[in-house]
């Protein structure tokens, strides 16, 4: 696989049938490593090392219902109150992020009400913090650490 912008992870990788496989530690199991769970499995790595994010605060590909339409979002972090931190979108890496992807991640949170959001393809990261009673966004250098997220 691609290598990505982020830190290097260890990864639990095995072949089953001649497809690869990556062990996915919110899930607990194995999934097809495409190239989108590449960059998820970097994602959940990077909040949980990188941002001290408790594992058990963390949920990945859930059901969503967007305007009567059945979604998936990519990763989701929970504060302790059950209110949600964090929304990420994750693209493959030769997906670029445009519009398109704001616009996806926007709706998405119309229903999550996440107070930041990351969209990354793995080699290029947003970040954002939402202002509701403004209704806008403001760009961050990066993420909180887990001890500041939902303040």
């Amino acid at each position: 696989m691609q290598d990505l912008n982020f830190p290097a992870f260890e990864f639990r990788i095995k072949n089953n049938e001649n497809k690869p496989l990556i062990f996915d530690v919110v899930r607990k199991k194995f999934v097809a490593m495409q190239p989108e769970e590449w960059v998820r499995q970097h994602v959940v790595h990077y909040l949980i090392y990188c941002k001290n994010y408790p594992l058990g605060h963390i949920n990945v590909e859930k059901k969503l219902n967007v305007h009567g339409l059945s979604k998936r979002y990519d990763v989701v972090i929970f504060n302790p109150d059950g209110s949600i931190a964090i929304l990420v979108e994750c693209k493959a890496p030769g997906q670029a992020v445009r519009q398109e992807v704001f616009d996806q991640i926007a709706r998405y949170n119309l229903q999550l009400n996440a107070s930041y959001l990351m969209l990354t393809n793995g080699l290029q990261h947003y970040y954002c913090q939402m202002d509701f009673r403004a209704g806008r966004y403001t760009f961050l250098e990066t993420l909180p650490p887990y001890t500041y997220a939902g303040k």
